[in-house]
């Protein structure tokens, strides 16, 4: 066995930097947001409350629920959003909305690292702070901190390739960050509950994405529990210490540490303000690739009808990694460049009818899956050009027609307006929830009366018992 080197020196930055990032998170709500940064938790909120609301009748996610209600104690203190909004004790919605929310694919994500921060932190936060009974207010005040800390991991950690999967590697982090702050620890209590939950960190493979294995959306639920028994545990004195960081991601996982990233900017920079929406159901690699295809069939109208021989993608290096051409679940789909490509070229559209279980057997679809190459796309340019995708598509008369898109919408950048994060929040939710668009525009826009409201009685307008 070889062991992996372990630099002193840098350990000791680290779990000094990682020692101030706690300090900061619990002296920090002393301070106000600014507006623009209370909207764009707003926006994450109502994005990935409505992503769980769609994944919410998936047959996988409503026996995971059936579990966890069978489990759960006669606690009624927080809500699981699917249909009949069943109450339940914490730990139990927790877990269930944490197996639901990157089920379909449309949360929100964070553009500076892999990391869906939003997913890792929302499940156990909603949870607790309506059996808290915590403001609207503050809902979103603890989520713009504990995705702080959550993305100022993934930029502190970097892997050197896709070996452990985003949901595994952050969600612990986001749980217990969210949950700590929400609950005022103290900063030793604080210091030990995130650290103990970095411990607990899962080695969820990256290639369980690809490969379709469908534990990986259990990550973000298994996360959302541990950051919620980290706290506890932590209350206890149970927990790691400043240097476990340091010690689960270099030295077992094999990352490089940017200690610097977990400090520079506190308070300044904020990293919600980095996030990036979906309206294609899928891995946000294949976005920019998707985005060149739907120009091609607004170029070519009926040109194509004459039919498609060969989609070649000229893609980013994390786009290559989407290798699958038989994808047997919906989740390898979303992971599958060839799925993807042959699946918008056929349906015309990247969203969620592009990546149902029908699709995964449709012969136009799967025969155009086995004619996609993947090939690498040259030169790259740097952020925020760094995801790019060039679509060529070689029709059956010969002619060859291309497209390319640098940079998919939907980040800070080049963001979508509201209007269409909000029509496709009510395209997600509200044929279950019917109010829960209208409560969530009310958050969106800072109205002054249901900031002060409960989360509790945010959640009983949202879902219909009041």
């Amino acid at each position: 066995m070889v062991a992996v080197a372990v630099d002193p020196a840098l350990r000791g930055e680290t779990a000094k930097a990682f020692q101030q990032l706690c300090n900061w998170a619990v002296t920090s709500r002393q301070s106000a947001l600014p507006d623009v940064i209370r909207r764009r938790a707003a926006l994450v909120l109502l994005d990935d409350l409505g992503a769980i609301v769609a994944a919410s009748a998936e047959p996988q996610v409503a026996a995971s629920r059936a579990v966890a209600l069978h489990e759960a104690s006669s606690e009624k203190s927080a809500t699981i959003f699917a249909a009949g909004a069943p109450r339940t004790s914490v730990e139990a919605a927790a877990t269930a909305n944490g197996m639901a929310v990157a089920w379909a694919e449309l949360d929100e994500g964070y553009r500076l690292a892999p990391c869906h921060a939003g997913a890792y932190i929302l499940p156990a936060l909603l949870a607790d702070m309506e059996a808290q009974g915590s403001s609207v207010a503050d809902v979103l005040d603890v989520l713009v901190r504990g995705y702080e800390i959550t993305g100022r991991f993934a930029r502190a950690f970097p892997f050197a390739t896709m070996t452990v999967h985003p949901h595994a590697a952050f969600a612990t982090v986001g749980a217990a960050a969210g949950i700590g702050i929400a609950r005022q620890l103290d900063v030793v209590t604080f210091t030990r509950a995130l650290s103990g939950a970095i411990s607990m960190t899962p080695a969820g493979p990256y290639a369980h994405a690809i490969d379709g294995a469908l534990i990986r959306n259990a990550w973000s639920a298994a996360g959302a529990w541990l950051g919620l028994r980290s706290v506890e545990w932590a209350r206890g004195g149970i927990g790691g210490i400043p240097e476990t960081a340091y010690d689960v991601f270099v030295t077992c996982f094999g990352t490089d540490t940017r200690p610097q990233e977990l400090t520079q900017g506190l308070g300044e920079q904020w990293a919600i303000a980095d996030g990036y929406h979906k309206i294609f159901a899928c891995c946000q690699y294949a976005h920019s690739a998707l985005e060149a295809s739907l120009e091609l069939h607004q170029r070519l109208g009926s040109q194509i009808e004459a039919g498609i021989e060969q989609i070649i993608v000229e893609t980013h290096p994390r786009g290559l990694t989407l290798t699958g051409v038989e994808p047997e679940t919906v989740l390898a789909a979303k992971f599958s460049m060839p799925h993807a490509l042959a699946a918008v070229a056929v349906k015309k559209t990247g969203g969620k009818d592009a990546f149902t279980n029908d699709t995964l057997a449709d012969p136009a679809i799967a025969d155009l899956r086995r004619k996609v190459e993947l090939r690498p796309y040259t030169p790259l340019a740097p952020w925020p050009n760094d995801r790019p995708g060039r679509v060529t598509w070689v029709l059956k008369d010969g002619s060859r027609h291309s497209a390319e898109c640098l940079n998919a919408r939907g980040g800070a950048d080049q963001p979508f307006d509201e209007a269409t994060l909000l029509a496709k929040l009510e395209d997600n939710c509200a044929h279950i929830f019917p109010a829960m668009p209208r409560v969530l525009r009310a958050i969106l826009a800072g109205d002054a009366e249901i900031m002060k409201r409960s989360w509790r009685d945010a959640v009983a307008s949202m879902t219909g018992e009041r």
